[in-house]
């Protein structure tokens, strides 16, 4: 169980593995329980649909809190996150894979910790102190190079870093948004990038995302963003995520 890994699907990427069981688990953070999905690999893998069934939760709405909760106590401690996102620059044309290696929240109201209070007793062995995670490389840098690894062995063309900048949504950003993110360096956008990597940290669970751009941010072109575009991208960029997760999956602690 130690091994386990955790595998979070967003927006068009809704299983994994055919032959998955679902299961239920209970979290002190949901009324009702979260779902996943349990396979056997070369370990024990968690299909967690970030969105939940039937993508019922938009961004703003998924219980971050219970899904990380749920593949903790199922005792994951590695976690691949597909994200679907924008691209703000010229690198990150739709249709590309990123793995980013840095973040920006601009999200707001969100459940985005764990510590709400120091005397909760789910955490009654960690100081004030110890709470105060560290943020400064947001992303586990040994599972982004297999995350690149990965892709570079099965051929899959895939950009090395980026920003990752979070918003709200569940609208889509305007394009002044789009030029002050671009002003503090983001790269990418999207919607679920956080509070998910802040609790994954705050769990001591191994976390990295891998981006698929499913199109230009709001003013990068003179375009206005079509979901049908979005959706076509989607469907053909689905499968290489899948691909290179199963690779991560079969070659993990080699």
């Amino acid at each position: 169980m130690s091994n386990a890994i955790g595998l979070i699907g967003g927006s068009g990427f809704y299983s994994f593995d055919k032959t998955a069981r679902q299961i239920q688990q209970d979290t002190p953070y949901s009324d009702d329980p979260i779902i996943l999905y349990a396979s056997e690999h070369k370990h024990p893998v968690y299909f967690l649909p970030r969105h939940g069934a039937q993508h019922a939760a938009p961004p703003h709405r998924v219980n971050y809190r219970a899904n990380l909760w749920a593949l903790k106590t199922l005792g994951v401690k590695t976690v691949l996150a597909a994200n679907v996102v924008g691209g703000i620059v010229k690198d990150m044309a739709p249709g590309v894979l990123a793995v980013p290696d840095q973040i920006i929240d601009y999200t707001w109201g969100r459940a985005h910790t764990y510590f709400e209070a120091f005397s909760d007793d789910r955490f009654e062995e960690m100081t004030e102190a110890e709470s105060h995670v560290d943020f400064t490389y947001p992303y586990d840098e040994s599972l982004r190079q297999r995350l690149l690894h990965s892709a570079r062995v099965l051929g899959s063309p895939i950009h090395d870093g980026g920003t990752y900048g979070a918003t709200q949504g569940p609208r889509l950003e305007s394009a002044a948004e789009i030029k002050r993110m671009a002003q503090d360096g983001c790269t990418l956008v999207g919607m679920t990038g956080m509070p998910e990597a802040g609790l994954a940290r705050e769990l001591g669970i191994a976390y990295a995302s891998l981006c698929l751009v499913a199109n230009w941010a709001a003013g990068i072109t003179s375009d206005v963003i079509k979901f049908s575009e979005i959706a076509s991208t989607l469907g053909q960029g689905v499968g290489g995520i899948h691909n290179i997760f199963n690779h991560v999956i079969e070659n993990f602690g080699d």
